[in-house]
């Protein structure tokens, strides 16, 4: 069973996506800190009262948050 539930967020023109690799779900925010806030809240919502061995997923899963972001490049 995995321990870890892998997420990616990326920056948009206006806010923050956060998807889950593993499960269904997508959030977003307008800064960093929401979007991670909205997703914690998001995926403990999909897993309530869920089978979470359905989803190969032990006990007390945490979160693995990777990030897209553009490097500023000075002209």
């Amino acid at each position: 069973m995995r321990n870890t539930i892998k997420a990616f967020i990326t920056s948009g023109e206006k806010f923050y996506t956060a998807e889950c690799l593993e499960l269904p779900v997508v959030t977003q925010g307008k800064t960093i800190e929401e979007t991670i806030r909205n997703l914690q809240e998001a995926v403990t919502l999909q897993m309530e009262g869920e089978d979470l061995s359905q989803w190969d997923l032990s006990p007390n899963p945490h979160l693995l948050v990777s990030m897209e972001l553009e490097p500023t490049v000075n002209a």
